[in-house]
C-alpha cells in the first residue's frame, strides 16, 4: 500500500480532475466508482481495478480491509490518502472511504439489435439514466445504447444511482439510433404520451428494444415514427407523465410479467 500526503502529487491530481471533471473522464477513459458496494460489486463481477483509493480513516472498516485484502493478495494497486485529501476527492457525502480508478469501456455497435435492449434518446439526467440502467438490470436486459444528447453512463451520479448495474450491461455510447432502430430485429416500442396503443395491450413475450426520450421533449419524431409500436402507460390521478425511469420500470416488468404468465 502506498500512502500520498500532498496534494501537488501527480497521481492525487489526476483523482481529483476525475472526479471533478466530466471531460477528463472522457479525455482519459477512466472513472471512479466511489463505495463499498461498487467497489465489491466491480471486484466480482469484472475483476480488479486499475487502482484501488481508501482513506486513512478507513482502514479501520472490516469491509474495506477485506476489499485491500482481496486486492493485495492479487498485488494489485492500493492507494491510501489522510481522510482529508480523500474527502476532497469524493462525492459521497459521510462514505466508507473507499474508491476504485477504473477504465471505461468503449464498445462500437458491430451487429443489428437482436434480443431485447434499452435504447436512450437524449435522456439527460444521470439519476434517471442510471435508474434506469438498474431497472434493465434487474429485468434481465444486457444491451443498452445511448445517443450522443444521453447522460455519460460512466459519470460517478449514473454509476451511484445504477447501483452495479454498469457491470452485468453492455453500454454503447454515441450510437446512431435512427441506424440501429432501422436495422433491428427485433421490434421497437416508442413510449409516448400521446400514443393510443396501451403497453398492456402489446404482445412483449418477443424480444423488444424498449426507446424512452428526453426528460421533457420525449423520443425524437424521426425515431417515433419508426417505432414497430408506440405507447402509452395509462395512469390515473392529476399529473401528466411519469418519471421516464419510472416508466422504463413499468415497461420493462411489463414484459417480464407476460414471460412468466
Amino acid at each position: 500500500m502506498k500512502t500520498i500526503t500532498s496534494r501537488d502529487n501527480a497521481q492525487y491530481k489526476e483523482l481529483v480532475k476525475l472526479a471533478g471533471s466530466s471531460q477528463a473522464r472522457r479525455k482519459s477513459g477512466r472513472t471512479l466508482l466511489d463505495g463499498v458496494h461498487l467497489c465489491q460489486s466491480y471486484l466480482q463481477l469484472r475483476g480488479l481495478p486499475e487502482q484501488c483509493v481508501v482513506s486513512e480513516g478507513s482502514l479501520q472498516n472490516p469491509e474495506v480491509m477485506d476489499i485491500i485484502g482481496q486486492l493485495e493478495a492479487q498485488r494489485a494497486h492500493v492507494l491510501a490518502l489522510p481522510d482529508a485529501l480523500y474527502n476532497a476527492v469524493s462525492q459521497v457525502e459521510h462514505g466508507v472511504g473507499v474508491m476504485f480508478m477504473i477504465g471505461t469501456p468503449e464498445r462500437a455497435v458491430t451487429a443489428p439489435v437482436s434480443v431485447s435492449a434499452v435504447l436512450l434518446d437524449g435522456v439527460q439526467d444521470p439519476g434517471n439514466v442510471g435508474s434506469i440502467l438498474r431497472s434493465a438490470a434487474a429485468a434481465g436486459i444486457t444491451q443498452v445504447y445511448c445517443s450522443a444528447g444521453t447522460a455519460f453512463c460512466w459519470s460517478p451520479k449514473v454509476l451511484r444511482a445504477a447501483m452495479g448495474a454498469h457491470f452485468v450491461l453492455d453500454i454503447f455510447e454515441n450510437v446512431d439510433l435512427a441506424e440501429l432502430v432501422r436495422g433491428a430485429r427485433v421490434q421497437t416500442l416508442a413510449t409516448s404520451g400521446y400514443a393510443t396503443q396501451r403497453l398492456y395491450d402489446v404482445d412483449l413475450r418477443a424480444p423488444t428494444a424498449w426507446l424512452f426520450g428526453h426528460e421533457g421533449q420525449g423520443v425524437a419524431d424521426d425515431l417515433l415514427s419508426m417505432a414497430t409500436h408506440q405507447v402509452v402507460i395509462p395512469h390515473l390521478g392529476q399529473v401528466e407523465s411519469l418519471n421516464v425511469a419510472a416508466c422504463a420500470a413499468v415497461c420493462f416488468f411489463e414484459q417480464v410479467r407476460q414471460n412468466q404468465a
